[in-house]
């Protein structure tokens, strides 16, 4: 299992625009890919569903815990790392 913590940059937090983008990406992975809001403390959630990563209420300045299990694992939690560190290429974001 692979994992990394990420402070959200972006104004509007993980809304729906952001929050496709993320499940877009995961879904691009072979690897079961959690997300979970580690300062609100909420369950985690299955990153490859846009209902679930919305309902993790992430905004700006929360920070996310990413992790991946599977045979891509260290290239899937790269690559959303850098997704979520760049802002999610939201206009409203960082």
């Amino acid at each position: 299992m692979k994992s990394v913590e990420v402070e959200i940059r972006n104004e509007s937090g993980l809304h729906a625009r952001p929050a496709a983008a993320l499940v877009r990406a995961a879904a691009g992975f072979r690897s079961r890919i959690h997300l979970e809001n580690a300062t609100l403390a909420r369950p985690p959630t299955d990153a490859k569903s846009l209902l679930g990563v919305l309902g993790a209420g992430v905004e700006k300045g929360h920070r996310v815990r990413v992790w991946a299990e599977g045979e891509d694992e260290v290239q899937a939690v790269e690559a959303l790392r850098q997704l979520l560190a760049t802002g999610l290429r939201d206009k409203a974001g960082g």
